[in-house]
């Protein structure tokens, strides 16, 4: 998928994307645990599960040894 294709899916303007790419997109949030809701309130995503590596925080600090 081109760098293009997303900037247009980004775009604020509404610019005219492949159904294809959209759908790509989805595929691929979806994979990494995004869910899409919606509500009577409104759109939003949802993450349902952490992202590989997410857990391992960088230590702040120096390490006691």
């Amino acid at each position: 998928m081109a760098l293009t294709a997303l900037k247009r899916l980004e775009s604020e303007r509404g610019l005219p994307v492949h159904e294809t790419t959209g759908d790509q997109v989805r595929r691929a949030l979806e994979a990494a645990g995004i869910l899409f809701i919606e509500s009577d309130r409104g759109r939003g995503v949802m993450l349902l599960k952490e992202a590989a590596g997410a857990s391992q925080r960088p230590s702040r600090g120096r390490s006691r040894t």
